[in-house]
Order: structure tokens, then C-alpha cells, then sequence
């Protein structure tokens, strides 16, 4: 797959398996995240980013990082997925995932079909996406979203691919 997966995480220990899981699933880039600036410029080679987290104690210190992907200004990055892999997440580490705006939180085990299975939903598929000041992400949070903050909002159509990378099919903004 012409797709670059970045593993955030340590290098070795989980960000370890995860490089090998990434790398078994076929993805033609493996890096370990460098940054926004360095994301960027691999867009320009591999058009569709990954972005792998492993699992961390405090699931609110990956917050820093999903933003800087989520509030990019680049649309290769903002709509690229974030995927969690966790052994036994528990549920406040999912519902900072959502809030987060990842677009999956895998659990064990983590075979390859699994994943596989779990990445192919995220391509060359319609997705929505719900956008606030504070939140982008599918848009599983909707209902929780404009309940919690009435305001505008953007409901965004997304079709990602390996070739092309990240296209917004449609885009509206509404007045709650």
C-alpha cells in the first residue's frame, strides 16, 4: 500500500511490535513520528499518512500530538487516521480517544487480518467527520458534541486513498 504509517511511541517495547506490524500489513513507509513539519513534507511522497499511537499510561499526554495532526492547516494531515493500539484500554482511555478525534482504538489481539481488517474501513470509503473549535473527528461525536457545545459546526464528507491521498467530497456548516 502506498502509505506511510507513523508509529507514535517509544521506539523499542510496543513502538517496536507496532513497526513490525506496520511493516507486515505492507505499508510502503514505516517512520517514527518526528512532527508535523516532518509529516508534511512525507505527504508529499507517500500522499496517505497513518498515525499509529501505542498504548501510554496517560492517554491525555497523545492530546499535544492528535491536535498538531487534527488542527493542521494541511488536509493530507487533519484527515489522516489516528489509530490507538492498546492491550486492555480502559473506558476513559476510549472516550479521551474519541474526544481526541482517533478514528480507531484497536484492542489485543493485534493480528495482522485484524488490523488489516480495522485499516481497510478507513480507505477508499466515504467518511464523515464532524468539526467544532475544539474537535475533528468522525463523527461518532455528534449527538455528545452539540449537546455539550450549541454553536456552528462542519459535517465533512472524506474519501481517503492510497493514490490520491485525502479528498473532501462535501463540506457544510451549520447553525445549531
Amino acid at each position: 500500500m502506498k502509505a506511510c504509517a507513523y508509529i507514535v511511541g517509544p521506539p523499542d517495547g510496543p513502538g517496536a511490535a507496532l513497526t513490525h506490524i506496520a511493516k507486515g500489513l505492507g505499508f510502503s513507509t514505516v517512520l517514527p513520528y518526528a512532527g508535523p513539519a516532518a509529516a508534511e513534507a512525507q505527504s508529499q511522497q507517500t500522499p496517505l499518512l497513518f498515525f499509529l499511537f501505542t498504548e501510554v499510561a496517560n492517554v491525555a499526554s497523545l492530546k499535544p500530538v492528535a491536535d498538531d495532526i487534527r488542527f493542521s492547516a494541511s488536509r493530507r494531515l487533519r484527515f489522516s487516521p489516528l489509530i490507538y493500539f492498546a492491550e486492555s484500554p480502559s473506558t476513559e482511555a476510549i472516550s479521551s480517544c474519541i474526544e481526541m478525534g482517533f478514528d480507531d482504538v484497536i484492542t489485543m489481539p493485534f493480528t495482522s487480518e485484524r488490523v488489516r481488517v480495522r485499516i481497510a474501513r478507513l480507505i477508499d470509503h466515504t467518511q464523515v467527520y464532524f468539526e467544532t473549535p475544539a474537535y475533528l473527528g468522525p463523527n461518532r461525536r455528534v449527538s455528545m458534541a452539540s449537546e455539550r457545545r450549541p454553536g456552528q459546526y462542519r459535517r465533512l464528507e472524506i474519501m481517503r486513498s492510497a493514490l490520491t491521498g485525502v479528498n473532501v467530497l462535501r463540506d457544510d456548516s451549520h447553525a445549531a
